[in-house]
């Protein structure tokens, strides 16, 4: 009978790990299915925050979205972008990255532009907070492609504004 629980106790224990690998896996797989991630933020504009559209410093918030395949062109067309507070931007229009390519999301106004590698939200009003935030990146049909939550404090060590996810 002791051999038979030793036994019993060791298969139990195998196959819980095993379906705990199974149930890990998609999870991390799922939020990390696309080309396209969060290359970095800089969610705290140089200067004193100003929101005003013309002369404000809205436009130096950005938010880099690279496409990390090395073979796939990604059209941006519908990736939504939202972060913890439910602010929302989609993309709009059509803005293909080339593989290795990224843009800079940034606030403000401006022309978007392939060459320079910028898109703008048509917006003057802050998206990412200075202290804490989410970073949102949502596939057309919805699905998550990328997230990231950041705190000034633990994230962002030199204090410039800028943290790095994805290199």
């Amino acid at each position: 009978m002791r051999i038979h629980r030793v036994v019993t106790a060791a298969v139990t224990s195998a196959a819980v790990s095993a379906l705990g690998l199974a149930m890990a896996a998609p999870v991390q797989a799922a939020e990390y299915s696309s080309a396209l991630k969060v290359k970095g933020i800089q969610y705290d504009a140089p200067g004193r925050d100003s929101n005003k559209c013309s002369g404000g410093n809205t436009k130096n918030e950005y938010l880099t979205i690279k496409n990390y395949s090395k073979k796939s062109k990604v059209n941006l067309k519908g990736y939504v972008v939202k972060d913890a507070a439910g602010n929302k931007f989609t993309f709009k229009n059509s803005h293909t990255l080339e593989p290795g390519d990224y843009v800079n999301l940034r606030g403000g106004k401006g022309t978007d532009s392939d060459a320079k590698n910028v898109v703008y939200r048509q917006n003057c009003n802050f998206m990412w907070n200075n202290d804490k935030d989410t970073i949102y990146l949502y596939k057309p049909g919805g699905s998550r492609a990328d997230v990231h939550a950041y705190t000034k404090k633990a994230n962002d060590k030199d204090g410039n504004g800028y943290i790095t996810y994805h290199g």
